[in-house]
C-alpha cells in the first residue's frame, strides 16, 4: 500500500483529515435518520458491527471503500455521494463555487491495495474519484445507478464486468479507458505490480431513475 507523503501526516492535514471524517460521519447518521433506522439496524442492513458505525458517525474512525458500499447500498445511495459530503470546501467559498481540490487534498479512503480519494463535491452532477494502487487479486463486485467512466493513468489493470450481453474482461494501461453503464456489477485487480496503478473514475451522480426519467 503505498506511503502518504510528509506533508499528509502534518497536524494541519490531521486537523483536515479529522474535520472531514466528522463531516462524513455526520452525512452517514443524517440520512439514517431520514431513513428511520437506528444505529443498530443499519449495522444489520450494511452487515457491520454497531461499534464500528457509532464510531464512523462520529467521526473516530476512517471506513474502507467496501464499508461505504454496504453502507451506501443500505441507505439507498452510492459510496462516491457520501464521500462527496465530504469534499474540501475553501474559506468563503459559496455552493455554486468552482471546486478545486490540490494535490493530496481530500480524505483518503482505504481501498484493497491502496486508498481512494474524492475530488468532487454535492454541488456537482458528476463524481470524480482518483484510486491510487490496487490489489493484484479480484475483490467484491460494485455496482451503483449512476455511469462510469474509467481511465487508466499509471500501470495496468484488469477490468470485470457482468454486462446485459454476459461476462466482459478488458486489460487496460496508460491512457486507456472504458465506460459502462449505471447497475453494472464490476470490479478491477492490477496486472503486475499494484503499487503503480492510478486510475481516475468519474461516475454521473444522477443515477438510472433521472437518467431515463
Amino acid at each position: 500500500m503505498p506511503t502518504r507523503s510528509a506533508n499528509s501526516t502534518s497536524p494541519a492535514a490531521q486537523d483536515s483529515d479529522a474535520s472531514l471524517r466528522a463531516e462524513l460521519g455526520g452525512e452517514i447518521r443524517k440520512l439514517r435518520k431520514e431513513r428511520g433506522l437506528t444505529l443498530v439496524q443499519l449495522a444489520e442492513r450494511a452487515t457491520l458491527s454497531h461499534p464500528f458505525l457509532s464510531q464512523l458517525e462520529r467521526g473516530l474512525t476512517q471506513p474502507s471503500m467496501q464499508s461505504l458500499h454496504r453502507i451506501a447500498r443500505a441507505l439507498g445511495t452510492t459510496q462516491q455521494a457520501l464521500m462527496a459530503a465530504a469534499a474540501v470546501q475553501r474559506p468563503g467559498a459559496s455552493a455554486d463555487s468552482v471546486h478545486l481540490v490540490r494535490s493530496g487534498e481530500g480524505l483518503p479512503v482505504a481501498n484493497p491495495g491502496g486508498t481512494a480519494r474524492m475530488l468532487g463535491s454535492p454541488a456537482y452532477s458528476v463524481h470524480p474519484v482518483e484510486y491510487t494502487g490496487t490489489r493484484e487479486g479480484f475483490e467484491e463486485y460494485y455496482d451503483h445507478p449512476g455511469d462510469e467512466f474509467v481511465y487508466v493513468v499509471a500501470g495496468e489493470i484488469e477490468i470485470d464486468l457482468q454486462t446485459a450481453d454476459g461476462p466482459r474482461l478488458h486489460v487496460l494501461g496508460p491512457g486507456d479507458s472504458i465506460c459502462y453503464p449505471g447497475g453494472t456489477p464490476h470490479r478491477w485487480r492490477a496486472v503486475g505490480d499494484g503499487s503503480r496503478v492510478r486510475i481516475l473514475t468519474v461516475q454521473n451522480a444522477t443515477g438510472e431513475a433521472d437518467r431515463h426519467s
